[in-house]
């Protein structure tokens, strides 16, 4: 894959930054100050044209906008905030899901990454416990070279009853970025009304886009793993074959945001949800319009009150917990209208599932939700890895933000 490089004018060209925008070109190195090329296509530097010859030239601090061959350069002037991945086009998402799996890929290789966010720090707002969350956000934003800070219910006045107009404007003058792990999703939203500086959704109780983000990566690690290989058709990414996810289980933020993510990406979703546990109404019309009956390269959607018909064809079965945070004391109800939705192989088997189906869940996994046979099988679930991949989701997010964005 190659790349085209503009730079600012008046700016020299800074070799940290270079090697960030470089990344995806796996025929160039870097050895101290000299480029190094070998065998690539074309690359544009300013005046600086890199063709087949090989060539070497020092360079000295560099301001770049990346953008990839055969693709529209993707954009995020105007963007402040990351609140649902519904208010990013599908090009944007793919650029954020290409950005994950190279800042992977380069932490993988021990690649060292550009400290974008050195003398920055996060405001971390959590009122809902974490592991993936908190674990991925505050290693991600450290890894760029800033400073995370981890603000507990208890540790702010928000605790005491200040309201988070009051707190988002007070916090956001001290911090650089916000991000929020909250309950009803009009807080979050408060917080990026009144908020002076980026805020980011960890999660609220319509939507989880960091988690999706996560999911779709690990989609493509597992169907497209040499997508460095293939066109893109003027997309950050080639796309994604013809593939159906199938969701058993509760219709919340999960399934929310892979309804308005999924089919504009060209991946068609079935829901099974018990028949009192239906999606928001803005939820379904916008994931319905945004579908293949409307978009022949968007994904189908459909739904449905039977696990067994929603895992027709499935090349991936995804659920979650049926009794989320705050639902504890529903817990006796919902496992009784939940009965018929444990993710089994019998049930796979039963819908007509594809062969080779995999599973996946955003964990803590619980066991009637699914069963160890399928939980802790290495052929079928890959759970392990879309955790893993929280932190480098968020990281393309930090970068989005407070670098592209700006």
């Amino acid at each position: 894959m190659l790349s085209t490089i503009k730079t600012v004018s008046n700016n020299k060209v800074c070799l940290n930054a270079l090697k960030a925008s470089t990344r995806s070109l796996s025929n160039v190195s870097v050895f101290n100050t000299k480029l190094n090329t070998t065998s690539i296509n074309k690359v544009n530097l300013n005046k600086i044209n890199i063709a087949p010859k090989k060539q070497n030239f020092t360079l000295q601090n560099f301001c770049q906008n990346r953008t990839y061959a055969n693709t529209k350069e993707v954009s995020f002037k105007g963007v402040k905030n990351f609140i649902s991945l519904k208010d990013f086009t599908p090009e944007q998402v793919l650029w954020l899901i290409r950005r994950s799996l190279e800042i992977k890929q380069d932490m993988k290789n021990g690649k060292p990454l550009p400290q974008h966010l050195k003398g920055k720090t996060l405001g971390m707002f959590f009122t809902k416990r974490s592991t993936r969350t908190r674990v991925s956000s505050e290693s991600g934003w450290a890894t760029y070279g800033g400073h995370p800070m981890f603000l507990g219910k208890d540790d702010i006045q928000v605790g005491a009853g200040e309201p988070w107009k009051d707190t988002s404007i007070v916090v956001s003058s001290m911090v650089d970025c916000i991000l929020a792990r909250l309950g009803a999703h009009d807080e979050v939203e408060t917080l990026a009304k009144y908020s002076s500086v980026p805020v980011i959704n960890a999660l609220t109780a319509k939507y989880h886009p960091l988690q999706i983000l996560a999911d779709i990566v690990t989609i493509y690690e597992t169907y497209l793993p040499n997508w460095r290989d293939l066109p893109t058709n003027g997309l950050p990414l080639p796309k994604l074959p013809n593939l159906k996810v199938a969701w058993i289980g509760d219709a919340n933020n999960i399934l929310h945001s892979l309804l308005v993510t999924l089919p504009r990406i060209g991946v068609s979703i079935a829901a099974a949800t018990p028949k009192k546990y239906n999606p928001p109404q803005d939820v379904i019309d916008f994931a319905v319009t945004n579908s293949r009956k409307n978009n022949k390269e968007y994904g189908e959607v459909s739904f449905t009150h039977d696990p067994v018909v929603a895992v027709k064809d499935a090349d991936i079965i995804i659920t979650d917990t049926w009794v989320s945070m705050g639902q504890e004391s529903e817990k006796k109800q919902r496992l009784i209208d939940f009965a018929g939705y444990q993710v089994t192989e019998e049930l796979a088997k039963k819908g007509g599932a594809k062969k080779n189906w995999k599973f996946m869940h955003c964990l803590p996994r619980k066991p009637q939700e699914v069963n160890d046979e399928v939980f802790y099988n290495p052929k079928r679930s890959i759970v392990f890895q879309e955790a893993e991949n929280r932190k480098y989701t968020v990281m393309s997010v930090f970068e989005m933000l407070m670098v592209e964005a700006k």
